[in-house]
């Protein structure tokens, strides 16, 4: 169970890094990921049939965003983690669940002149998954 909790921290890591890492205005500049590296509604790759689950589902009111991911959180399957990401790569907020969370959801008041451009969804069996807002 370490290994797996040890490989859920890395991946986050590396996605928060690509996040705020040069790529991410190469990515948002494109607006592509390579495949296999993120995952959308629109392109679900070997996920197909998961997509209503997994990609985030993002509301605004006003300053504030909320994150959903429809997906029941289980100690062997769940989201690890939400993150809101500007167009430049900048993380405007992010959480973080455990199996013990009833709903994947999050909510975010942005500061004046924040604006999001993409909101994520990791889970633990299914990958990362990106919706563009």
């Amino acid at each position: 169970m370490n290994e797996r909790r040890d490989f859920l921290k890395a991946s986050l890591v590396v996605a928060a890094g690509m996040a705020v890492s040069g790529i991410s205005p190469l990515l948002a500049a494109t607006g592509s990921c390579p495949a296999g590296l993120t995952y959308s509604a629109a392109a679900p790759g070997h996920w197909a049939g998961k997509e209503k689950s997994h990609a985030p589902v993002v509301s605004r009111e006003g300053n504030q965003i909320t994150i959903t991911t429809p997906h029941p959180m289980s100690e062997a399957h769940f989201i690890v983690r939400h993150t809101l990401v500007a167009g430049n790569g900048q993380i405007l907020g992010a959480k973080t669940f455990t199996p013990d969370d009833k709903q994947a959801v999050s909510v975010y008041k942005l500061a004046a002149g924040q604006e999001p451009k993409y909101a994520t969804s990791f889970c633990n069996q299914h990958d990362f998954w990106v919706t563009e807002i």
